[in-house]
């Protein structure tokens, strides 16, 4: 079967359109039967001239197809989609008079590879239209309406109208020989869109903190995901850099290193240094007032303040690297200072479309279908959090021509971010049907009590203390399990930060994100169950199997073109299937932008292989020598295959995985 084989479905079903046509234009070739129906000369020129364009269309049409049948496909397929695609086909066939007829197809289901389960709601439709027939007459009509192919081995029908569908086994294997020969690749998407992706968002002058955590991680995931899959990306780190409280951080910088000009002033503990500020501003009126002074000439762009505006920003920036390069994660600053300008410009057009009110003082936008209006003007005459945003999403929407606009926030900004969409569709900066516009919402971090996680003494846990202390732990289980005895000190050094950093990213992702979750060390570091840390042991047993067997990479790759992958054992079969559903897994995450299911799919992969290799032999040993009698190449691949597909999974969650554990 060529790679060609899987768009059989959208091929036969042009076929089937060019037999529609071809009926019309020999129809529409018999003058004489047309006259003898009744039509006049005027509308036979007409149909004639139907018959010019029909004849064009056909030929349109066989061209797509042989298009379609030399092109050599760079995605991996959705075995999802075909079934989707077949049954589409069966359906529309079985039931020509139901306009846009309901495909059902259900994945992996424990009776079956696949269910169709449309026969249930086509009843109903058929009931409608006074047409009744039960759902198992209905199923039977659309197994007796599917196109010849070689996808299936067998379909039946069960129950009330459930359709079971069987894989062909040699289609399983042709699929999973060239995910080895062309590599782990995404499914197609289609149209590719401008992402810009808005997450992690600290604010300069105060240190990252855990609430920080969720979105860092999950946008990152997201930025890695989109962009795995073809899309453009801007990562957007919309951090908080301007604003009153700068006044007060500019004065006391001031007052404590007059020199800072000249001499970098050592405020690494940034931290501390806002809060010093903080507490002169509350308790000192003459400090009070030349923090207002100092706002007044930040805002006015006076040389002295920016510059030292640019130095709390600076040692900020540095602090929050360290813990972005410890995560691996990519961000481009645009921070509040970068839409100042274009703030004042959305006032302007907000008062010239005549969408500004006043009241008491305050300049507000009402937008339908939202019940409290966005402040866009305060009464002294500053901007808020609604101004600058609608100043970023009309940038992101204009300047960048972003069309998937995604913003990586807490659950509690929901409402002030649904105004924020509602107000620049309201106002035709983007047309909610051809742009993606959407609030990736998550909840908090719990601490083991199930409340809001803190330090002991109550204070918000800081993000490098936290990293710190998974690298601790995740070392101390190490040395438990004699890990440091067998590695070298830089293997020991690359083992900790993999599973210290993967642990505490994939008890994030692996929840879903509308969820709260409770932080705990002792599960996240478990190597049982669904974490990280079970995973990273898998993959590293995985590969091993290789080596162990004396099979480099060069042979494995030549294997991978001359080997059959042979599925004669269930537990092979079971395994080569469950390589093969990533890409129908990739395009639910990209539906929903859920990853906990991508977690889930790992997971299930990982017990899968284990299942294969409690079962399967890889590797025949003499029992008194220990020496290898017998190598079965195609579980060799089968083990290939799946460590691959773990690998992109661990791209995508931003884990790094490491030979040797």
């Amino acid at each position: 079967m060529t790679d060609i084989s899987v768009l059989l479905a959208h091929a036969e079903q042009a076929e089937a359109e060019i037999k529609r046509l071809e009926e019309e234009v020999a129809t529409l070739q018999n003058p004489q039967k047309l006259i003898a129906e009744g039509v006049v000369s005027p509308a036979l020129e007409a149909l004639q001239n139907e018959n010019t364009k029909l004849k064009y269309q056909i030929n349109m049409l066989k061209r797509s197809i042989t298009a379609e049948k030399s092109r050599k496909p760079d995605y991996m397929v959705s075995i999802c989609t075909i079934v989707e695609d077949v049954f589409g086909m069966a359906i529309r066939k079985a039931f020509p008079n139901i306009d846009n007829p309901p495909v059902m197809i259900q994945g992996s289901s424990k009776f079956a590879d696949y269910q169709c389960n449309s026969a249930l709601n086509l009843a109903k439709i058929l009931k409608e239209k006074g047409q009744g027939s039960s759902p198992r007459d209905i199923a039977n009509k659309i197994v007796q309406n599917l196109p010849e192919t070689s996808y299936f081995e067998k379909v039946d029908v069960q129950g009330p109208g459930f359709i079971n569908i069987f894989l062909n086994k040699n289609f399983v294997s042709e699929q999973v020989s060239e995910l080895l020969n062309k590599g782990v690749r995404p499914p197609r998407i289609g149209v590719k869109r401008k992402a810009i992706v808005d997450f992690s968002s600290p604010n300069i002058a105060k240190e990252m903190h855990v609430g920080h955590l969720r979105s860092t991680i999950i946008g990152e995931s997201i930025c890695r995901l989109l962009e795995w899959v073809g899309h453009d990306v801007l990562r957007i780190n919309h951090v908080g850099d301007w604003g009153t409280q700068f006044g007060m951080l500019i004065a006391h910088l001031k007052d404590k290193f007059p020199n800072y000009s000249t001499v970098s002033p050592p405020i690494q503990d940034l931290q501390a240094f806002y809060k010093e500020s903080k507490t002169r501003f509350d308790e000192d009126e003459e400090f009070k007032k030349r923090a207002y002074d100092a706002v007044v000439k930040l805002q006015s762009y006076d040389k002295e303040h920016i510059n030292a505006w640019k130095l709390i920003c600076d040692v900020s920036r540095k602090e929050f690297q360290k813990i972005y390069d410890r995560l691996g994660v990519t961000l481009i600053e645009r921070g509040e200072s970068f839409y100042q300008e274009m703030m004042k410009d959305v006032v302007k057009l907000l008062d010239h479309m005549g969408k500004l009110e006043y009241d008491e003082g305050r300049q507000i936008m009402y937008v339908p279908g939202c019940p409290v209006p966005m402040t866009i003007v305060k009464s002294d005459g500053g901007f808020t959090y609604d101004t600058s945003d609608m100043a970023a999403i009309k940038q992101r929407l204009h300047d960048e021509k972003g069309d998937w606009l995604i913003y990586v926030v807490d659950a509690g900004q929901g409402t002030h971010l649904q105004t924020v969409y509602a107000a620049a569709e309201h106002l035709g900066w983007y047309n909610s049907k051809l742009t993606r516009v959407e609030h990736v919402a998550f909840g908090v971090v719990l601490g083991e009590d199930k409340k809001k996680f803190k330090t002991r003494s109550g204070d918000t846990v800081r993000l490098v203390d936290l990293l710190d202390e998974g690298i601790y732990r995740a070392e101390q289980k190490l040395i438990e399990k004699g890990r440091d005895k067998e590695l070298t000190k830089e293997e020991l050094e690359a083992v900790k930060k993999a599973v210290a950093y993967g642990c505490i990213k994939y008890a994030d992702l692996s929840h879903n994100r509308n969820h709260d979750y409770v932080f705990s060390f002792d599960k996240m570091l478990d190597d049982r169950g669904n974490t990280a840390a079970y995973l990273l042991y898998a993959y590293t047993r995985i590969r091993s199997i290789a080596r162990n067997s004396n099979v480099s990479q060069a042979d494995l790759q030549k294997a991978a073109n001359s080997t059959k992958i042979v599925l004669d054992h269930p537990k092979e079969c079971e395994l080569a299937k469950c390589i093969l559903r990533l890409p129908e897994v990739i395009s639910r995450c990209l539906d929903d932008l859920l990853l906990h299911t991508l977690c889930e799919y790992l997971y299930e992969l990982a017990n899968t292989f284990t299942e294969f290799y409690d079962n399967c032999y890889c590797i025949e040993k003499d029992k008194a020598t220990g020496a290898i009698v017998k190598v079965n190449m195609s579980r060799l691949l089968l083990c290939e295959a799946t460590a691959n597909v773990i690998a992109a999974g661990f791209h995508i969650l931003a884990i790094n995985p490491v030979e040797k554990m």
